[in-house]
């Protein structure tokens, strides 16, 4: 998306007997600023982007914009990873969670507590597609988040605030795109056993994918 710049380019007539060139090297400078603040990624600190990639947990408050095949939402997410494989989303609503997606073990489980339904699959790339609209693998998710993009996105720009991406941007490989703003982070986060357990759902309804989708992102 292009951004209307912040400075706009002016014309710049030097009084006479100034010489010119200074003032349009300033108008130059002015150019390059305001594009380079439309455009530009700011690159992370020295060390910081090593220290996030290489951190084994994280869980953040994040508000999350999606738009692709099937899903077009926008929703505060609570989200936790502990690596090698677990992941949890929470998808919080007025009187408690909206949904709960556990992924762990190569299994995917999510409930969702007011329609006493639950959606189960594989813990794989499909199956968060068909769920959350995110065609990508839980570790490619866990790495989106501490600023390395698959390689299997169209595309990806992160703006890095004193220690995790606090703004990320990406095309996903299905063409959606996905924009999430980070309100609250921490790396390296004490995370109990508890949090990567499949949420009980006993008594629950089964729901397809669809459903599911539908269930927690209003049908959108």
């Amino acid at each position: 998306m292009n951004s209307p710049p912040l400075i706009k380019r002016v014309r710049f007539a030097a009084p006479r007997g100034v010489n010119p060139a200074p003032l349009a090297a300033v108008a130059l400078l002015l150019t390059v600023l305001s594009s380079g603040c439309a455009t530009a990624s700011l690159p992370p600190p020295a060390g910081i982007a090593a220290r996030a990639r290489e951190a084994l947990s994280y869980r953040a408050r994040l508000r999350v914009s999606l738009k692709g095949p099937g899903v077009r939402a926008r929703t505060a997410a609570l989200v936790a990873f502990r690596r090698p494989d677990g992941l949890r989303i929470e998808v919080p609503g007025p009187t408690g969670p909206r949904l709960l997606a556990v992924a762990r073990g190569g299994r995917l489980a999510a409930v969702f507590p007011s329609e006493r339904a639950v959606y189960a699959g594989n813990a794989r790339a499909g199956e968060l597609q068909a769920l959350l609209g995110v065609a990508l693998e839980p570790a490619e998710v866990m790495d989106l988040l501490v600023g390395v993009p698959s390689s299997r996105l169209r595309s990806y720009r992160a703006v890095w605030g004193p220690a995790m991406p606090r703004r990320i941007e990406a095309t996903l490989p299905d063409g959606g795109k996905i924009k999430v703003t980070v309100e609250e982070a921490e790396a390296g986060a004490a995370l109990s056993e508890a949090a990567f357990a499949e949420p009980r759902h006993e008594g629950y309804r089964a729901v397809d994918a669809d459903e599911a989708r539908s269930l927690w992102s209003g049908g959108r």
